[in-house]
C-alpha cells in the first residue's frame, strides 16, 4: 500500500511546494500519464489533478452521464476505517460524477442543487493535457461521517485515477494498485493510506 501526505496550507495553495503522486499502475496503456497533488487546510482538502492527453474527450453534459466515458482524472476518498467512500470523476468541462458507496454494486450518486458552488472546480487546458482544481469541504463529509474530525496525524484511504473510455485510445491508470487481476476502481479495501501532515 503507497502512502501520501498531505501538506497543510494556509490560504490558498501554492502547488510548487506540494507533493506529487503519480498514477503509475498502468492497466490499459496509452500515450497519457497523470499524476495528482492534494493538500488540506482546516476546512477541506484541495485536489489538483492534471493529465498529459493529446486527444482529450470532452462530451458528457448530463447530469446522470458516464462521465468516465470521456477524458477523465478521479479521486476516491475513505474517510474513515469503515470501507464507505466518496468517487469524484471530472472531465475537462468540469461536469462531475459524485457517489457514495462501499463498492461498484451499491453506489448512490449524489447530485447536489450546485456542484460548482460545494467542490468549486476550475479546469484549464495546457499545453500537453488539461488540469482540474477542486476542494473537498470538511462539512460535506461530515454529513456523512458525522465523527470526522480531521486534524494533524489523520489518517485516511484514497486512491487517484485517469480513464477515458470512450476516447480514441481508451486508458486506465492508477496510483495504488486495485485488487488483482480484477480492474475495478471501487475496491476501498485497496485505496492507498493518505494523512493529513503538518505545515
Amino acid at each position: 500500500m503507497k502512502s501520501y501526505t498531505l501538506k497543510k496550507v494556509n490560504g490558498a495553495p501554492n502547488w510548487a511546494e506540494i507533493p506529487t503522486l503519480q498514477m503509475d499502475v498502468v492497466y490499459n496503456p496509452a500515450d497519457v500519464s497523470a499524476w495528482g497533488q492534494l493538500c488540506w487546510d482546516d476546512t477541506g482538502i484541495y485536489v489538483h489533478l492534471q493529465a498529459r492527453e493529446a486527444n482529450i474527450r470532452d462530451e458528457v453534459r448530463d447530469l446522470l452521464g458516464g462521465i468516465c466515458e470521456d477524458s477523465c482524472l478521479e479521486f476516491f476518498i475513505r474517510p474513515t476505517e469503515a470501507m464507505s467512500y466518496f468517487n469524484i470523476e471530472f472531465n475537462p468541462g468540469c461536469n462531475v460524477y459524485l457517489g457514495f458507496a462501499t463498492s461498484r454494486h451499491d453506489i448512490v450518486r449524489l447530485i447536489p442543487k450546485d456542484h460548482m458552488e460545494l467542490l468549486q472546480p476550475h479546469a484549464n487546458r495546457t499545453e500537453d493535457g488539461w488540469e482540474i482544481f477542486y476542494h473537498i469541504p470538511f462539512t460535506f463529509i461530515r454529513r456523512f461521517f458525522p465523527d470526522f474530525t480531521p486534524r494533524e496525524g489523520w489518517q485516511f484511504y484514497g486512491n487517484c485515477y485517469k480513464c477515458g473510455d470512450a476516447t480514441a485510445h481508451p486508458h486506465h491508470f492508477a496510483w495504488n494498485e486495485v485488487q488483482p487481476g480484477v480492474l475495478d476502481f471501487h475496491c476501498p479495501a485497496y485505496f492507498g493510506r493518505m494523512i493529513l501532515g503538518g505545515e
